[in-house]
Order: C-alpha cells, then structure tokens, then sequence
C-alpha cells in the first residue's frame, strides 16, 4: 500500500477565486493607506527635515508648533462651520428630493434625477468652473456662503441617496396602515417614515460632513481669500521648511475624517441588515 500511494500523480493545488480576490482586495487596500501610515509616522518626526529615514527619534514638538499657529485655527474653524452648514442644507434638500422622487412618476423625472446627481457624477473641476462662473454672472464675490453652497451642492446627492435606498426598501403597507388608523400627513411623518429614516439620515449627514471636511478642488474655485483646511494644507507644498507641521495638520484631517466614514458605513451596514428598523 506504501507503494501504491507513492505512485499517485501530485496535483498542485491551485488557490480558488475567493482567495485571489481576497488577496488582490487586501494589496489593494494596504497600497491606498500605506501613505497614510507614512504621514502619521512622520508627523512625530524630531527632524527638522520631516523626510529623513529612518527616523532619528520621536517628538511631540510639531503639536505644539502647530496648536500655536492662528492660520491653521482659522482654517479648522473655517472648514467645520461650512461642513455643518453644508450638512444641514444636504439634509433637508436631499431628503425632500428622495421623497419627491421615490414612488410617483412624472414628466421628466429621470432628467431631474440626473441633473441631481451631476454635480457628483462631473469632474471636481466642472463643478467649480460652474459654480464660479454662476457667482460671477449674479456678482456674487467668493467668500464663505459660496463655499457652503458649493459643497452643498454635491452633499446633497449624497443624502439623496442614502434616503433613496431606504425609502425603496420601506413597505408600504406601514404607510397604508397609518393612515387607516387615521393617521395624517404630518402624523405618520412623524411616527413611521422619519424613524425608518434615521439611520440613513445620520450616515448621509456624516459622509456628507466628512467629505465637505476634505473637499478641495470645489473650494478652490469657490473660496476668495478664504482659506479652508485642504487650502491650508495645499499652500503648504510650497514651504518644504514646514513640512512637519504639515503632516501634523494632515494627521488630524485624517483624524476627523476616518472615524466619520466608519461610523456612516456602520450605519448603513445595520440599515441593509434590518431595512423594517426593528
């Protein structure tokens, strides 16, 4: 018997298509956040010339030096207050265009759903070439109402989106059943759709505010003088001297943003698990 298993063919067992795509998913994801480790690293670099590798020590000094700073206080301030102001616009516009487009059908209807979502679906750069030329021809000068309009503008679909995805999926015989009860409008609003809306609200607002944190080549166009924390950071290229307090301010963008999106996936996962919202 020996003999006879010794005189099998080997069969090189090959991997199978899960575990190449699996694979393949992780490279991919460590590739796109192996920059950020990089930038976290260097942020406590004790060299003055932020780059050096390895690295020479650990430090804490750029915190300080970057805590001292009013510019960059500005541009945190700056680009929190247009990120709520953009947010609460998207919310309110997003979820009164869902409801308007969920269920009825009407002339032209579809041309309006993707005129909704153009200002996402187009390069950064047309949108802000847009908007600019849009504030030129009304004389309005850039400044900080045209920032929060610019980014409403693409947070919006965002939230349309989210709100869109969970009406589809809401039954409508919970809506039925309020209003046989007697129910009004206002009333089963209130107590069936609203609730049912939640998650979906709150991961459309965060991603929203996330992504308004970040947004850069609309703001460029629609900013003035005004300086946002992405502006901030992009002057910043230029002075290679700052360049630690630079990966300093980058790490806590990345702070702010990262826990945001984990936290609006988190709350769309639990939406897709349990659509009724028991």
């Amino acid at each position: 018997m020996h003999s006879e298993s010794n005189s099998r063919p080997f069969k090189l067992r090959l991997p199978s298509g899960v575990a190449v795509l699996r694979t393949a998913a992780y490279t991919g994801l460590a590739l796109l956040h192996l920059p950020l480790l990089f930038i976290a690293l260097y942020a406590f670099n004790s060299d003055d010339s932020g780059y050096s590798f390895p690295l020479n020590g650990l430090t804490l000094r750029w915190f300080a030096r970057a805590w001292e700073r009013t510019d960059i206080h500005e541009a945190i301030v700056l680009s929190l207050s247009v990120a709520t102001l953009a947010t609460l616009i998207a919310m309110v516009l997003g979820t009164l265009t869902a409801a308007a487009l969920n269920r009825d059908r009407f002339f032209g209807k579809d041309a309006f759903t993707t005129l909704l979502i153009m200002p996402i679906a187009l390069p950064g750069i047309v949108t802000g070439i847009a908007l600019l030329a849009a504030f030129k021809l009304m004389d309005v000068n850039p400044g900080f109402w045209t920032i929060v309009i610019g980014h409403a503008t693409f947070c919006v679909v965002i939230v349309h989106n989210n709100v869109v995805a969970r009406l589809r999926r809401l039954p409508a015989r919970l809506i039925e059943a309020s209003m046989d009860l007697g129910a009004d409008t206002l009333t089963t609003l209130r107590y069936i759709i609203l609730p049912q809306l939640s998650t979906a609200l709150l991961a459309g607002g965060i991603l929203a505010f996330a992504l308004s944190v970040d947004e850069l080549i609309v703001t460029t166009f629609t900013s003035g003088a005004d300086k946002t924390l992405p502006i901030w950071l992009l002057n910043q290229l230029s002075r290679p001297r700052e360049v630690a307090i630079t990966n300093v301010v980058a790490l806590l963008v990345m702070l702010i943003t990262m826990p945001l999106i984990l936290l609006a996936w988190r709350f769309t996962r639990d939406g897709d698990a349990s659509p009724s919202g028991r």
